[in-house]
């Protein structure tokens, strides 16, 4: 865990050291309100015919809504951000099974108390729309997610540095973790760290979350995100960790290249290693890798 986290730092300190490279446009403080974001459908195909090194055909299609609503009036901010992602891919002999399927909204209210800081009210919610199995020969498919099975609702209070909408962290000292295991199956073996039978787990600790996005060059961007958060009522500095570098790369007005890495050590999640047909739970680092050309639209 302390590897991870520090190849997190040196990784968000290779972008932030081109920080000041970039000067943020100046915002038209007339409007209230302000509403952006971008639709993104990303391809990813690969085939092979009489190939000597070998290879399977695959194709893969994602789609990607990113939606920023954000408020401004004196000294009071209220930034939220809607991410909606669903993917599929298919691979020769198999059928078509998901690839992305996450539904997150956050919400940042703050109140400036210096130039650059803000005391703050955060909640972040996630959740996802279909069931998610693990694969193996022997045993064929596992349940291991549904919707709201898990979902996460943190929420609480705290205080921030916002240099700009593409540079801010905040940090709460008391931060409230709610885990959903909606699902009768996944609930009745204590999956996601519930106790057997029951729905949900509270967890009370701290919470930081970190954002950082800079244009690298002319037409590519890089986005961090970061997420932490260490659970005061059993097992302290057993850290729940997301992180997520998102590379953006435009082509033109609409056709970009994408590419994404999200890392995951979450101690409740145990996730299902099959072997020979005997299923065993271990938490382990989860790994997930997306790169692909498309369309997007921005407004």
């Amino acid at each position: 865990m302390k590897t991870t986290i520090l190849l997190l730092a040196a990784l968000l300190g290779l972008s932030i050291s081109g920080y000041s490279q970039t000067t943020p446009p100046k915002k038209d403080t007339t409007h209230i309100w302000t509403i952006h974001g971008q639709n993104t459908f990303l391809i990813n195909q690969s085939s092979f015919s009489n190939w000597a090194a070998g290879g399977s055909n695959s194709v893969a299609a994602n789609l990607v809504l990113d939606y920023d609503f954000d408020y401004k009036k004196d000294k009071w901010s209220w930034d939220n951000k809607a991410i909606v992602g669903y993917g599929l891919s298919k691979q020769n002999g198999t059928d078509w099974r998901k690839n992305d399927d996450r539904l997150i909204l956050n919400s940042l209210l703050g109140y400036q108390a210096a130039q650059y800081w803000l005391y703050t009210f955060y909640v972040n919610f996630q959740n996802q729309f279909t069931k998610g199995y693990a694969y193996d020969d022997v045993k064929g498919r596992t349940l291991i997610s549904a919707p709201f099975a898990p979902a996460y609702l943190t929420f609480g209070p705290g205080f921030a540095y916002k240099k700009s909408d593409n540079l801010r962290v905040n940090f709460s000292p008391v931060a409230s973790r709610i885990t959903f295991v909606e699902n009768d199956s996944l609930s009745s073996i204590g999956s996601f760290g519930v106790t057997s039978g029951h729905k949900t787990l509270f967890e009370f600790g701290s919470s930081l979350d970190a954002y950082y996005k800079v244009n690298i060059v002319q037409n590519i961007a890089i986005e961090n995100i970061l997420k932490l958060y260490e659970n005061y009522l059993k097992n302290p500095g057993n850290v729940y960790m997301d992180y997520t570098f998102n590379l953006f790369m435009k082509v033109n007005k609409f056709v970009t290249v994408n590419g994404g890495v999200e890392l995951i050590s979450d101690p409740n999640a145990q996730i299902p290693v099959i072997n020979n047909g005997i299923t065993e739970y271990h938490s382990l680092l989860q790994a997930k890798q997306i790169f692909g050309a498309g369309l997007t639209y921005k407004f």
